[in-house]
């Protein structure tokens, strides 16, 4: 695993994703044309709103292809942990579209500033992710300003805090800071903006003067400033174990072996926060190899993992029509408490094992099981050949009792997608 995720990425190359370059024109069109229908008179206002929907559209559409390149991703990935890797800090560092014409924004997040860097350090992803529209669009920045800048002073305009203290409480240290830190961020991030050409500082938005932030002082005005701070914030000790356990509890358990986090932690730290480093040291921990099975499966992965189960591929996804696609995945993940890039806030979607399985999802899980593979799939595949090959040594007494004696293909398989075993990792 180890050597592929070294090596190029190949997935990438395969399926291409969204960016941000190639939507500029068709945002600006879609904001264009909303402000003429807002503005102008009926017959002009009647074909921008015509327009508009037509841009809207066209964005929505790029969104659905970005879904369908990560499940074929997923599928097809010859080293499966990198694209779990790309999940984990998708997540880590979550942006929700505030409106239709943000929709693929966070596809171009990941493709832009994680998947990049995910074997490089961790301050060269921070950097590329506070920087990126998506982020700073999701939590307000624009919204931002000095209160003695330049533009502060002639708009009486003052601090959002959202983005400082999403850096400095999810992003980064987890806890030790105070809420003087969070206002010095917040100072400090003052002229990070989305100008018409993509990500700018802004000298007039930006606080003069110096900040403080856990002790240490920058010169609040330029974008050095702000690049030094997130990489102080990086290689913080704080980050180190904070980020360590959020691995280990994404990857291993909800309550992971502290020895394990203390690797971690060490790894992080002796390296400066490379996350090749990290990842090392995840995969070579046997306090890592201990917990099999101690993981739920959340929404996505259980219908990856269906759908590899079954034998579709990359390639099967990406000739779904929309409609398909929709119906096999898109609407499903909704409906087990997971809608495509929409956690519920900032802090991403909940890693324990309650928050998933419930009676309602897991009804919602056996229907898919039951209903779908003989849509997807014709002939369905052997079931206990698909037991075997899905479950491996984890497959129960009870399991391997029931499996040959159920009355049909059809529910064999959805027996063992629906099945304990399945549903964990």
């Amino acid at each position: 695993m180890l050597a592929a995720l070294r090596g190029p990425d190949v997935m990438a190359e395969t399926y291409s994703g969204p960016r941000l370059a190639d939507l500029t024109e068709t945002l600006a069109r879609a904001d264009s044309m909303l402000r003429t229908a807002r503005r102008a008179a009926a017959p002009e206002a009647k074909a921008a709103r015509q327009d508009y929907r037509q841009a809207i559209a066209q964005l929505e559409s790029v969104t659905q292809h970005a879904a369908k390149t990560t499940v074929a991703r997923a599928l097809d990935a010859p080293d499966g942990f990198r694209e779990r890797l790309v999940q984990f800090w998708a997540d880590h560092f979550t942006t929700v579209a505030r409106a239709r014409r943000d929709r693929p924004l966070p596809a171009t997040l990941v493709e832009e500033a994680i998947r990049p860097h995910i074997t490089d350090r961790f301050a060269d992803m921070l950097r590329a992710v506070i920087q990126h529209p998506a982020m700073l669009g999701y939590l307000d920045q624009s919204r931002s300003f000095g209160p003695n800048s330049r533009i502060g002073q002639r708009r009486s305009r003052g601090l959002n805090e959202n983005l400082a203290r999403e850096v400095l409480e999810l992003h980064t240290l987890g806890s030790g800071y105070t809420q003087e830190d969070v206002t010095q961020m917040a100072e400090l991030l003052t002229g990070l903006t989305v100008g018409k050409s993509g990500p700018t500082f802004d000298s007039r938005r930006a606080e003069p003067g110096p900040e403080s932030v856990l002790g240490k002082v920058y010169e609040g005005d330029s974008l050095g400033a702000v690049l030094k701070a997130l990489d102080d914030l990086a290689e913080h000790p704080n980050t180190a174990a904070h980020l360590a356990r959020k691995l280990a509890v994404h990857f291993v358990s909800d309550q992971p072996n502290p020895d394990l986090v203390q690797a971690l932690t060490d790894a992080w730290r002796a390296s400066g926060g490379d996350m090749l480093a990290v990842a090392e040291a995840l995969l070579t921990q046997p306090a890592a190899w201990s917990k099999l099975q101690e993981k739920a499966r959340q929404p996505f992965d259980f219908l990856v993992a269906s759908l590899r189960a079954l034998g579709v591929d990359g390639a099967d996804v990406m000739r779904m029509s929309d409609a398909v696609f929709r119906q096999v995945v898109l609407t499903p993940l909704a409906a087990m408490g997971q809608p495509w890039q929409s956690p519920p806030g900032p802090d991403g979607w909940p890693e324990a094992a309650e928050a998933w399985i419930t009676p309602e999802a897991m009804a919602i899980r056996i229907t898919w099981a039951m209903d779908m593979p003989a849509q997807l799939v014709n002939p369905l595949p052997d079931p206990v050949a698909l037991m075997t090959r899905a479950l491996g040594s984890h497959v129960g007494e009870r399991l391997a009792w029931a499996i040959p004696r159920a009355e049909s293909a059809r529910e064999a398989v959805g027996l063992v997608l629906a099945s304990p075993e399945f549903n964990r990792r």
